[in-house]
């Protein structure tokens, strides 16, 4: 068996602990958890009868391999802390977690003579036990020092994940789309269950109505593509159903009424793409859609007078 490095965690939130139990599993000892509150690095380091502390530099020092786990506001913060206190070593190589920062966050630790990387995890991380079934075959983004990408490649594999190379400059871009595949799909399904509140179903009840839809939806995605899983009224040039949902969404806010027409232009742009529609018909919604975000605009001003 392979002899694998060992790592160190800081930030022992859900990223964290994930990641140090996988890699726990996969061989790789740890020489701590370090954390804000000691009660969360000991959530961790006890299950793996490892050391807690507060003081990250004592369980990194001893790592061949660093992963900064933190808020992605305290990461540079954090590292540079780390190599003041002599926390790093030469040949070691330093991780952060982050989807929108890219490697020179965690910069710091080159000054040390270690190499500095990112290493982001393209999936969701709503709870630790979640996190501990969807991480394994996701993928990676990865951009640093050459020098770290064959422990980070190693580890990937480990995962049993993917890996993506993404340059410094499009990082912002990279993680913009995640948040739109990811955090926003939570924001529209909050938003949709919202909505069936006003005929009196809760929450609850509305998602469990839509899940079958939802589901739907998504197993189309999966083996069609998002072009051509697209169905509705868009899809099929339906101006008056659209027509009929901007009167009921100006019932319920001028905000609703806006961002259902906002989505609805860009879903005119997929429909021209599949080619169920004629441009002619694009057109027509289109200005449905703009009548519709004018009349928000128009509504928010007599609000404010």
């Amino acid at each position: 068996m392979v002899k694998r490095p060992s790592i160190s965690i800081v930030g022992a939130g859900r990223v964290g602990s994930a990641l140090a139990f996988l890699l726990h599993r996969k061989g790789y000892p740890l020489t701590g958890v370090a954390s804000r509150t000691l009660a969360s690095a000991r959530r961790v380091a006890d299950a793996l009868q490892v050391p807690a502390t507060l003081q990250p530099e004592i369980v990194t020092v001893r790592a061949d391999v660093v992963f900064i786990t933190t808020p992605d506001r305290v990461i540079a913060p954090v590292a540079s802390k780390i190599r003041a206190r002599r926390g790093f070593h030469s040949g070691q190589v330093v991780f952060h977690t982050s989807g929108a920062h890219t490697s020179e966050e965690v910069g710091a630790a080159r000054r040390a003579g270690a190499y500095a990387a990112s290493l982001h995890p393209l999936q969701s991380f709503a709870t630790v036990e979640t996190a501990l079934k969807n991480l394994p075959g996701s993928y990676f983004a990865l951009d640093g020092d050459p020098e770290a990408m064959p422990v980070a490649r190693q580890i990937v594999k480990d995962l049993k994940g993917k890996i993506l190379v993404i340059s410094t400059k499009e990082k912002p871009l990279y993680h913009a789309a995640a948040c739109i595949a990811s955090n926003y799909l939570v924001a529209l399904m909050h938003w949709a269950t919202g909505l069936y509140d006003r005929f009196g179903l809760s929450r609850e009840e509305a998602f469990q109505a839509l899940w079958p839809l939802i589901r739907g939806t998504l197993n189309n995605i999966q083996h069609l593509g998002p072009t051509q899983a697209l169905t509705g009224p868009i899809d099929r040039g339906d101006g008056p159903t659209l027509q009929g949902h901007l009167e009921a969404m100006a019932g319920i806010g001028r905000n609703d009424l806006a961002l259902y027409c906002k989505l609805g232009l860009y879903t005119i742009q997929v429909a021209l793409e599949k080619g169920s529609i004629r441009p002619e018909q694009g057109k027509q919604m289109e200005k449905i859609f703009w009548q519709g975000i004018a009349s928000s605009r128009i509504r928010q001003k007599i609000k404010k007078r």
